[in-house]
């Protein structure tokens, strides 16, 4: 499965996208989303999804 950004709750900030280990987030349409076909979850690289460790609003970055 792939994480996801509940775009309600994003303040663009950007400090997901760069924190992706798989450059999986990017901005689009002045929100940032996440490829489903490069997320991992991080699984392999972190012991945790990183744009859910690094985002400031707690429950927007998640499992899909």
């Amino acid at each position: 499965m792939a994480y996801k950004i509940i775009a309600s709750q994003c303040t663009v900030c950007g400090a997901c996208e760069f924190e992706c280990p798989n450059a999986a987030i990017s901005l689009k349409n002045d929100i940032y989303v996440i490829d489903p076909k490069k997320c991992t979850e991080c699984e392999g690289q972190c012991d945790t999804p990183q744009c859910a460790v690094i985002c400031p609003v707690p429950g927007t970055c998640v499992q899909a």
